[in-house]
């Protein structure tokens, strides 16, 4: 009680002062089981709110128990949305009322992240002398956290690392997964650095009504196509979880600190677990965290604490990583920096992300050249109208058009993905002519895709999976 009332609010992190209030809680808590005097517990309680008092006035946010303050000062609660109207967006489930899908300016103010503007995107040009990826020049990644000092650290010569990763509750990947995977492969190329990619078999394991066994099957067969994306074997390292722990000893101790640094009530306030919830579940969000931190792969960066970590993902993933932020500090790390992506939409509709456990709001890796055009043609959401005589009158509405959306994830020239957007929008295309666009726009890139995984054999993978030193000096 004297620490608190010794160390004002502006000597204290946000993380700090939130420690405090946690730590004063339990104190009056104790105070009232014991049937303290009540002189005492008033105090406690006087103590209590004025640290409450304290935290918002440096946070901008009320103080809640389990949810963490936010990495910046919002102008809003960044908590679990709670409104009828809210998007749903956590890492297990993504859903929204809206046909154009989630409000991604409401997004990154609820998280309390940063919108990636013009300045930046011509920032990543200059710096890189490359001209964006089209995920950057159409706000696919639209979000992120700290890049303009990842892009500070690297004109000054400081290196730094990706990561990235793929949950394997699956044989097959659809070509939402390869999100993430195509744009971290660009900033590899433009910024030549190392690379890890972390296959979360435990947490399938844990989730899933699979075995542990059926779990790493399914990592080893999604290596295999994320190797077809095109990654370099001297640059990038990927890793089961149920492997490389085991035999990673830095790995673990990472583990361990974060584990040590995060409460039972944050991760249920975070994450959104219960009591019944198994004990492994509670503790994975630390082994997400660990790859954020060079010390977990020695044999990459000769045990260099100081390497900072740019991880590109999915928004959905921000909680792992809003977590792990308030924890570097704490631990003697660098925070991890983000961009976050957009989701990839079901066939029905932007409503929800697309989904591997529905065959029909997918597309795979696997899909024949017939089934791509034949689930487009059935079941891609159309934004047209219900006879061709409106539709030349009125036109179509692209925002909400699946075909259109997954044009602007993979169709390369920005004059023709615009062009197609006039056209749709006046009537002069029709949703048929749409469709057939997106058809000739994904049967070679998936045809292609499968010719390269063909090309991966169990030794490749092996190569890829092996812990090893790449071809970077540390």
């Amino acid at each position: 009680m004297t620490d608190c009332q010794a160390e004002g609010p502006g000597n204290m992190t946000p993380m700090e002062l939130y420690e405090k209030l946690s730590a004063q809680g339990e104190t009056v808590r104790a105070l009232k089981t014991q049937k303290a005097d009540k002189a005492d517990i008033d105090a406690a309680v006087q103590l209590l709110l004025k640290l409450k008092v304290d935290y918002k006035a440096v946070t901008g946010q009320d103080y809640k128990a389990g949810c963490l303050p936010s990495d910046s000062t919002p102008t809003q609660d960044n908590g679990p949305s709670t409104g009828e109207d809210e998007d749903t967006v956590d890492p297990w489930n993504v859903s929204t009322s809206s046909a154009k899908g989630v409000d991604y300016d409401k997004l990154i103010v609820r998280f309390g992240s940063s919108k990636i503007d013009q300045d930046l995107v011509d920032r990543i040009e200059r710096v890189t002398g490359q001209k964006p990826h089209r995920f950057l020049r159409r706000g696919i990644f639209f979000s992120h956290r700290d890049m303009h000092q990842i892009l500070d650290a690297y004109e000054n010569k400081k290196s730094f690392y990706l990561y990235t990763g793929r949950g394997p509750s699956s044989e097959a990947m659809h070509v939402g997964h390869l999100i993430p995977f195509i744009f971290t492969k660009w900033l590899q190329d433009v910024f030549d650095i190392p690379l890890v990619i972390q296959l979360t078999d435990d947490e399938k394991y844990l989730w899933k009504d699979l075995s542990l066994e059926e779990c790493h099957r399914y990592a080893v067969e999604n290596a295999k196509d994320i190797i077809a994306c095109g990654f370099d074997v001297n640059k990038t390292f990927i890793f089961s979880d149920l492997e490389y722990m085991g035999m990673s000893p830095g790995f673990y101790r990472n583990v361990v600190k974060v584990q040590k640094h995060v409460t039972f009530n944050q991760v249920k306030g975070i994450f959104g677990f219960t009591d019944s919830d198994c004990i492994g579940k509670i503790s994975f969000p630390a082994i997400q965290a660990a790859p954020s931190f060079s010390t977990s792969f020695p044999q990459i960066f000769n045990g260099r604490k100081d390497v900072q970590c740019l991880i590109p993902c999915a928004i959905d993933q921000d909680p792992y990583f809003r977590m792990t932020r308030d924890v570097a500090p704490r631990i003697g790390y660098a925070k991890p920096a983000l961009l976050h992506s957009t989701f990839f939409p079901a066939l029905q509709g932007a409503q929800t992300k697309m989904s591997a456990s529905d065959p029909n709001s997918s597309i795979f890796l696997t899909d024949t050249a017939k089934q791509i055009k034949n689930k487009i043609n059935k079941h891609a959401f159309s934004g047209g109208k219900d006879t061709i005589e409106e539709h030349r009158k009125y036109g179509g509405n692209a925002d909400v058009d699946v075909s259109f959306m997954y044009l602007t994830f993979f169709l390369e020239d920005d004059e023709q993905l615009e062009k197609i957007r006039q056209d749709y929008s006046s009537g002069a295309l029709l949703t048929g002519e749409l469709k057939k666009s997106l058809i000739e726009t994904l049967q070679p890139m998936i045809t292609a895709h499968q010719e390269r995984r063909k090309q991966v054999t169990e030794e490749t993978v092996r190569q890829f999976m092996t812990p090893r030193r790449l071809d970077f000096n540390y």
